[in-house]
């Protein structure tokens, strides 16, 4: 493993399981300072003991990111303890499926937006606005999906927030990008993640699910965290403003 995050300081929100986890944990292989933020303290707490127990620097901050009071409270504790921040993965996700738009309840609707859609927007307000004060250098990826590339038939809601997250990754690469900030976009496919598996179990069948694959099957959560820990590396310096899909091809179809 390489050490291309010492000395760094990664923020990452969702990170008390899933591909939020594998990604913490990867920056912090890689010798990053790692900013655990998720709601779940118990989730989150685990992924601090198994960075540390494997050698790495990190601590958790318990954050709902559609609040705005708490995302900045997020942001700042990482500056209070490391002093800046140079990365950030903002991955912390609602999904719920199984509805057609006409059944979708309001609630549901709301949820996803605030959760996916306005948590990334707060989340990049105060990241960006410290990056600036850092002197205008950092690097954002959001984690999208291939539902916001592309309509899924019972995912309204969840599309509509994914499509949002790719609008808004576009536009800040454009609003930041003479001023040594990068933003980019994940979009995974159907990965193995406890939230995935809890749904789909409860709502579609495996074969469902994997239909649209051409692989055929599931993405691992550290599939996704070597693409994000790759754009937030110096091997990406040129790259913003792009949409990775980290899929099984599933966007090609």
């Amino acid at each position: 493993m390489s050490n291309r995050f010492v000395g760094k300081t990664i923020i990452v929100t969702g990170s008390g399981s899933g591909i939020g986890q594998a990604t913490a944990q990867l920056f912090a292989q890689e010798g990053g300072k790692v900013v655990v933020a998720d709601i779940n303290e118990q989730g989150g707490q685990n992924t601090v003991r198994l960075i540390k127990e494997a050698g790495g620097e990190a601590i958790f901050v318990k954050v709902d990111v559609s609040d705005n009071s708490s995302i900045e409270l997020m942001v700042r504790t990482a500056v209070e303890t490391y002093g800046r921040i140079d990365c950030v993965h903002n991955n912390a996700a609602y999904f719920k499926m199984g509805k057609s738009i006409d059944e979708t309840s309001e609630e549901v609707f709301d949820r996803m937006i605030a959760v996916n859609l306005k948590g990334v927007f707060l989340a990049m307000k105060y990241e960006i606005a410290q990056f600036k004060r850092q002197g205008g250098r950092g690097v954002i990826i959001n984690t999208s999906s291939t539902a916001g590339l592309k309509g899924v038939p019972y995912m309204g809601a969840y599309a509509a927030s994914k499509f949002g997250v790719i609008g808004l990754t576009k536009t800040a690469a454009i609003e930041c990008a003479n001023k040594g900030i990068r933003v980019n976009a994940v979009c995974p496919g159907v990965v193995n993640t406890p939230l995935m598996a809890a749904e789909t179990l409860t709502q579609v069948s495996e074969k469902y699910m994997l239909a649209g694959q051409p692989m055929k099957r599931k993405g691992e959560p550290v599939e996704i965290a070597a693409a994000v820990v790759w754009l937030c590396s110096d091997e990406a310096s040129y790259a913003t403003g792009m949409v990775m899909c980290v899929d099984g091809g599933a966007s090609a179809m």
